[in-house]
């Protein structure tokens, strides 16, 4: 750790680390529900259950990318945070918003209150007052990190991130805007989730993987930084015309089923040249890097966001095949496998990089750390699968047989019960990820103590 603000990171990783821990329980309790439709029924029904889930998630992933920025960025510009005030501060007011949502969640307090009460779009379910708050601690997170940058050095790393997380906070403008029209609000609600998830989101996860990469291997900037170029613009090219593919069948003009078919189909391509990116440089480095563990979360993650959100995501993606699949077991295949693959691996991957670093340990427990990365990789490859048969299933006696919804889901039982069960490993693999972050080798307890006396 070269700069002393870069600690700071420490901060925003174990608070994402505890909201990872209650997005995979609330995802298992979610699993279980499929199995058991009246379980905790009344104490705390699905929906709410699937709503901290899918917030917990992406509340998690956005701190690991603000945990991310606030340790590359001192490195790349070479130069200390230029607020660190600002950085904790602005962590403080993101964690007091994600307690409020919670709590409204939960209890539903405020119902129908303008300022205080649920709002009923899916993943922009915060009330007023905590879009508020997450609007003005992203306004303070990029000044901070866009002051750094304009002080220091300027690299291709520092300012696709600055661009990513610049798109991220405007396109979440487009949650505060609610039209009457049914047709129109599901428009402008892509722009949110479609145009980050498939959009600043994958700029976003090639800077870091590029941070990463450059740090493991060893190779020239210069390499890294062109590959980096290439895979922005194929991201923005594919991803910003491919929302589309959101518009098939909301009221929108028909000239979308081929806009969005055509553009959606390129966006497997940038995450294959992540793939390329991430193997070549591994090999072109040739260097033996002692931290293996962050080697293989960066190798990981480009392969499993190359078949979550590239594979799966074309598998349903044109709109004679997504006409009959969207919305069934098709979709959550397809969601799982994406997110894990791309965003949740990369920020495991920079923690496991970053972490010697910051506790000022070395070396941590690599062997448990790639234990759960095959655990978690694992079962969300047969979760993946299990959901796709399940999607199949589902969409040939429901969509197309026309039997009845509830009578399609009792035949999909034994699906979800694979799916719990792969659910739990996974929960099992995040745990001991966590734990092999967090607690020391206890030889290098013994020793530390030695050190000391």
């Amino acid at each position: 750790m070269k700069y002393q603000s870069q600690k700071i990171a420490l901060a925003y990783f174990a608070v994402a680390m505890a909201l990872f821990a209650i997005q995979v329980s609330f995802g298992l309790l979610g699993g279980f529900v499929y199995m058991a439709p009246n379980f905790l029924s009344e104490l705390l029904p699905f929906n709410i259950i699937r709503m901290l889930h899918s917030n917990a998630l992406i509340v998690w992933l956005i701190l690991g990318f603000m945990g991310s920025a606030y340790y590359i960025i001192p490195e790349e510009s070479e130069s200390e945070i230029y607020s660190p005030k600002i950085a904790y501060g602005q962590l403080i007011l993101l964690v007091v918003g994600t307690l409020g949502a919670v709590v409204t969640y939960v209890f539903n307090i405020a119902e129908g209150n303008f300022l205080f009460g649920l709002k009923g779009r899916e993943f922009l379910e915060q009330p007023l007052w905590v879009k508020l708050g997450i609007v003005v601690a992203a306004l303070a997170f990029l000044y901070n990190i866009t002051m750094t940058v304009l002080k220091g050095r300027k690299t291709a790393i520092s300012n696709v991130l600055l661009l990513g997380l610049w798109g991220l906070a405007i396109f979440f403008l487009f949650g505060f805007y609610v039209p009457d029209n049914l047709a129109l609000d599901k428009m402008y609600w892509w722009y949110v989730v479609h145009l980050w998830v498939e959009g600043v989101w994958e700029l976003i996860m090639a800077s870091i993987l590029a941070f990463l990469l450059l740090k493991l291997t060893g190779v020239d900037r210069e390499v890294v930084e062109k590959w980096v170029y290439v895979i922005v613009s194929l991201s923005l090219f594919s991803g910003i015309l491919g929302t589309g593919h959101h518009y098939y069948w909301i009221g929108t003009p028909g000239y979308w089923t081929w806009i969005g078919s055509i553009f959606s189909s390129l966006e497997v391509i940038p995450f294959f040249a992540m793939v390329l990116f991430s193997f070549t440089m591994v090999w072109k480095g040739g260097r033996d890097h002692p931290n293996k563990a962050a080697v293989l979360w960066a190798l990981g993650c480009s392969v499993l966001a190359f078949f979550g959100a590239g594979v799966w995501g074309f598998l349903h993606t044109l709109h004679g095949v997504n006409y009959y699949t969207h919305g069934t077991q098709v979709t959550a295949a397809h969601g799982h496998l994406a997110f894990f693959g791309a965003y949740v691996s990369v920020n495991l991957a920079m923690i496991t990089y970053i972490s010697p670093y910051l506790f000022k340990r070395e070396p941590y427990n690599q062997v448990l750390n790639m234990v759960s990365f095959w655990i978690m990789a694992s079962s969300m490859a047969f979760m993946t699968f299990v959901l796709t048969f399940a999607g199949v299933v589902q969409t040939h006696l429901q969509r197309v047989n026309g039997e009845d919804f509830m009578a399609v889901q009792d035949q999909l039982h034994l699906f979800y019960v694979m799916r719990f069960g792969a659910g739990s490993v996974f929960v099992l693999g995040a745990l001991i990820f966590m734990y092999s972050i967090f607690v020391p080798r206890k030889e290098l307890i013994s020793t530390e103590a030695q050190a000391a006396e």
